[in-house]
């Protein structure tokens, strides 16, 4: 029977998920799958135990191929009707399976189809290597149900085991346990002991080795990317060692990374145990670590504590960019820490500008949206304020005990923001009167925009940079800066400041003295193409191809390619044709939006 707990009105509703939450939770997953790269799809079986109250199961499917159903009752296999609903374009279809009584787990066989939104297959032409085809997920938000037939919700937890075959000579890792010395045989065995929701379940198969970062931190890559990855992200286990210093133990084992090809569709993916990278935050000299801190903090924030729907997704990202800032704090230094700040602050100045009004509050209302609407800046950045409003009023000796209660006493549970509401002012504002009120909270939370008194960073070092670029666009030349010691924060402050209207040639004046349309630095890059694009500095427009066509990161894709067809709305489409067969499809789906029809 559902406990009390789980029959909570908050948590038996997801406006996202086809599941009768409030009758059946899934408590274990059993998959056992081939990976066919030839057919591009998974095919086999996942085996559900359920904790039950009714005599129907409804699941979440997108795309699969059911093939037949079983109920278990006392170790016989029962064969049950498989009902797929209409197709939805963004939830897909409901999976209803009948329940005889005293079943415990159902068993079903299906097929993903090769269109699955939460894969990717890649030829090898599209890898480091060249060689060996690659494979991975991208489960969040909700496209684990495309990849199997699952209760896709954030408010439910479960175990998995996984067998996985794959052709021989490619190594398969998940979101699970690891074994470092697996030989590349094609037969893998994983489980997961702590309970996830279904958006944390990925899978990666290709080419991959693997290199120890400590104790218990590791790196898997291509052999020709591996050196480079590890190291770039050698500081993985003191970060981790500085984050439990701060907000208690890391209850998941094992932290390893995964870096993949360049198509993966985001910058990082927390997926427990395995975080996955893009290879773009490799620049060579560590330049661009806080998102291993960012993905790091999300086994507190996110992965141990997760919000309950996707209406309340700054749970995750706003906490977690709040701890990403305190980690780099800690592992590098306060003016680090405060220009990475002020950098996300600026950008969520930029994104509020396009915004609509409901769409700037931290809780959101995504009833019959794609739960992908809601991560945007506000999420991360104004979620982070909010925590930043409360850490200044009232200050770290009392804010950081909270905040790591707050990781205990909800560990592997779901949240809602009525919940942060209820234990904010249970623990903070009864305690210490007269400090800040709910009023003060629920403007960040269900009003539109950043609240007048909201504490703003001001990075010492940012205000030379700005000198000096007001000084160079007064009456200076290029040679004349002086930047030998700017990080790669300095640099972004410099070029996102530029004035819309700078002439062509003051570009190219900065790009002949710093060669910064060549920069491998991808952030860097990523700037200073907004920048030319806006400028019409043609001289830039074909290393922009190049990048498009290079990377996949939708951070980079969706912005550049909307200026573009802004701009030059052929040079875009054929950029585009030629960029398009390399994304993932959340890219393309975002991209396909905004590129003009003709592609």
């Amino acid at each position: 029977m559902l406990s009390a707990l789980l029959m909570t009105a908050a948590l038996a509703a997801d406006p996202h998920s086809y599941a009768n939450l409030d009758e059946v939770r899934v408590r274990h997953a059993e998959l056992d799958l081939r990976v066919d790269f030839e057919q591009r799809r998974l095919e086999g079986f996942v085996e559900l135990t359920l904790d039950r109250s009714a005599s129907r199961l409804l699941l979440d499917t997108r795309d699969l191929d059911i093939d037949k159903a079983y109920a278990i009752v006392a170790g016989e296999y029962r064969k049950i009707p498989a009902q797929l609903s209409t197709r939805d374009p963004i939830f897909g279809q409901k999976l209803s399976l009948a329940l005889p009584v005293d079943t415990q787990r159902v068993r079903i066989y299906y097929r993903t189809r090769p269109e699955a939104s939460g894969l990717q297959w890649l030829e090898p032409a599209l890898t480091a290597g060249k060689v060996q085809p690659f494979l991975f997920s991208q489960s969040q938000a909700i496209h684990a149900r495309s990849w199997l037939p699952i209760q896709d919700s954030p408010a439910v937890r479960f175990t998995y085991g996984a067998r996985i075959r794959t052709p021989k000579g490619l190594l398969a890792r998940m979101s699970a346990e690891n074994d470092s010395t697996d030989v590349a045989d094609g037969d893998y065995r994983f489980v997961m002991r702590q309970p996830i929701p279904s958006y944390l379940l990925a899978i990666a198969v290709g080419d991959l080795k693997f290199a120890p970062l400590g104790a218990r931190s590791g790196i898997y890559a291509e052999p020709s990317m591996l050196e480079a990855a590890a190291h770039e992200f050698a500081d993985t286990e003191r970060m981790i060692d500085l984050t439990e210093s701060l907000y208690g133990p890391y209850r998941w084992g094992r932290y390893d990374l995964l870096v993949l090809p360049p198509s993966f569709p985001f910058g990082g993916m927390e997926n427990p145990r395995l975080t996955f990278l893009t290879p773009t935050v490799i620049a060579g000299d560590r330049s661009l670590v806080s998102l291993i801190a960012h993905e790091l903090a999300h086994s507190w924030s996110g992965n141990l504590v997760t919000n309950a729907t996707w209406d309340h997704f700054w749970l995750n990202e706003g906490f977690t960019t709040y701890v990403e800032n305190r980690i780099i704090e800690a592992a590098f230094d306060a003016e680090r820490a405060a220009m990475e700040r002020e950098l996300s602050e600026s950008g969520l100045d930029g994104e509020l500008l396009d915004l609509k009004p409901a769409d700037q509050h931290l809780r959101l209302d995504l009833r019959g949206r794609d739960p992908d609407d809601g991560m945007t800046e506000v999420a991360y950045t104004k979620g982070m304020l909010l925590l930043r409003f409360l850490e200044t009023r009232f200050g770290r000796e009392r804010f950081d005990p909270f905040l790591r209660d707050w990781f205990d006493k909800h560990a592997f549970g779901a949240v809602t923001t009525d919940d942060f509401l209820a234990f904010t002012e249970e623990q903070l504002l009864a305690r210490n009167p007269g400090i800040a009120t709910r009023e003060e909270m629920l403007a960040f939370i269900d009003r539109p925009g950043v609240p007048g008194n909201t504490p703003r960073t001001q990075a010492a070092r940012f205000v030379a940079v700005d000198q000096a670029r007001n000084r160079w666009l007064r009456d200076g030349e290029a040679e004349t800066l002086s930047t030998e010691q700017w990080t790669t924060q300095e640099w972004l402050r410099f070029i996102e400041g530029l004035p819309t209207d700078i002439p062509g040639a003051r570009l190219a004046a900065l790009d002949e003295r710093f060669a910064l349309s060549q920069s491998g630095n991808s952030e860097i890059a990523f700037a200073w193409y907004q920048k030319a694009i806006e400028a019409d500095y043609r001289a830039a427009f074909p290393a922009i191809e190049a990048f498009l066509t290079r990377v996949g990161r939708r951070k980079f894709v969706l912005p550049l390619f909307t200026a573009l067809a802004a701009k030059d709305a052929a040079f875009a489409r054929q950029v585009y044709a030629k960029a398009r067969p390399g994304y993932h499809p959340i890219t393309r789906a975002s991209v396909d939006a905004v590129v003009p029809a003709g592609r």
